[in-house]
């Protein structure tokens, strides 16, 4: 029996796929781009910077382990991204990397950026390059999921009856927006300098990310809220204007609701529960994914998926390079090996070893095994770092009962 192609907007829905059954197959969804399977796969690693190379090395580490034991191959060819490629070769997302992403089954990012790189101009940031290969890859659509998950509870700074059962799923459209927008620059007028940049969105961009958003809502609780500033923004009215037209008309089932975004950023602290699938662009979503995903008390157990219309997807932790406590093994591995799970459920076709993956991942976290992040002072867990977390992990993989049998 051959495993059925799925979406991975499907398989997204539930918030952090570790922890949640997978959805049915929906055939229609902008980002089916898995590959066929087959048993040898080319991904691109791009390891970045801070904490990148550490969490890297224990992805790697786990995607062995599981490649041995379910009998395929994952060959994993590193590329420069963010301040190591300016350092290297004076350009954040060199052409070459560009050209080995786009040829590859999938991409893995770590992460970018560091403070040795803030003063330089514009186009010799990390962050450049972040956004030239968004743009390039044509990577419009981001899903970050915001689950609570059981044995974290307690991990998040808000009240536990404030997080209990939260599970949110934000899409943030990430190829628009002010980011992109021209004419842009710093100018000088009447003699004082004056920055600019220009929010702009086309029909077309807002219609597609209107279209995962609804594919979205309607496999979750079918409640989508499309965030925006339509009070005071001309192109907010756009977005608030063709969302609402694409909902209505092709998903009508969906329980549409709009809101300011700064009363979001409120009501995410207040009362996150009232949220299920959240709709924004590029700036705001931005800003309120990362305050989502801080829910759950760590970025450094959340994935995500960058997704376009075609070719391969990039899969990254949601945190930042964390250049604090770069080289010390202080950093939490598991949103990147939940990344790299994601990736071999969406891009590659292998569901049944992303559970694998996933299952280990949970494994370790019932077995009371903390990174620093999401260690609770008091508590009973054992403090262990990158290298450890990744190790226990990859052990893990190698000894958990499959719960279903893996295709050969």
């Amino acid at each position: 029996m051959k495993f059925l192609p799925i979406s991975l907007v499907s398989l997204l829905v539930t918030g952090c796929s570790a922890f949640a059954p997978t959805p049915s197959f929906h055939s229609t969804q902008p980002g089916l781009n898995a590959v066929p399977r087959k048993d040898s796969y080319d991904i691109t690693l791009l390891p970045g910077d801070g904490i990148g190379p550490e969490i890297t090395e224990a992805t790697k580490k786990v995607i062995s382990s599981l490649c041995k034991r379910c009998g395929f191959e994952i060959n994993m060819n590193e590329a420069l991204i963010g301040g190591a490629a300016i350092d290297e070769k004076n350009d954040p997302f060199p052409d070459d990397s560009l050209e080995q992403c786009l040829n590859s089954d999938s991409v893995l990012l770590a992460c970018i950026g560091g403070y040795k790189w803030d003063k330089n101009p514009r186009e010799l940031r990390p962050e450049t390059g972040l956004l030239k290969m968004r743009k390039e890859m044509g990577l419009f659509a981001n899903l970050r999921p915001a689950k609570v998950l059981p044995q974290l509870i307690d991990a998040s700074t808000l009240k536990r009856e404030v997080v209990e059962g939260v599970d949110v799923m934000v899409v943030r459209e990430l190829t628009g927006d002010v980011y992109f927008g021209t004419p842009k620059g710093i100018d000088v007028v009447d003699g004082q300098r004056v920055g600019y940049n220009n929010m702009i969105y086309s029909e077309s961009e807002i219609e597609r990310i209107a279209r995962v958003a609804g594919d979205v809502a309607s496999k979750r609780g079918g409640q989508l809220c499309s965030v925006d500033k339509a009070n005071v923004l001309d192109v907010s009215q756009l977005w608030r204007d063709v969302v609402t037209d694409i909902t209505t008309k092709e998903f009508p089932d969906i329980e549409l609701s709009h809101m300011y975004v700064d009363n979001a950023a409120m009501q995410l602290i207040r009362y996150p529960k009232q949220f299920d699938t959240i709709v924004c662009g590029n700036i705001f979503g931005d800003i309120l994914s990362d305050e989502a995903s801080m829910l759950v008390g760590s970025l450094g157990m959340l994935p995500s998926a960058s997704i376009g219309e075609s070719g391969p997807g990039v899969f990254e932790p949601c945190h930042g390079s964390a250049p604090d406590i770069a080289g010390e093994n202080k950093a939490n591995p598991l949103a990147m090996i939940l990344s790299a799970a994601m990736m071999l459920r969406y891009d590659l076709e292998r569901p049944t070893e992303a559970q694998l993956l996933e299952d280990a991942v949970e494994a370790a976290l019932d077995k009371g095994l903390r990174t620093a992040d999401i260690k609770i002072d008091g508590d009973n867990c054992e403090l262990v770092g990158c290298v450890e977390m990744g190790e226990a992990v990859a052990d893990l993989v190698t000894s958990l009962d499959l719960k279903t049998p893996i295709e050969v």
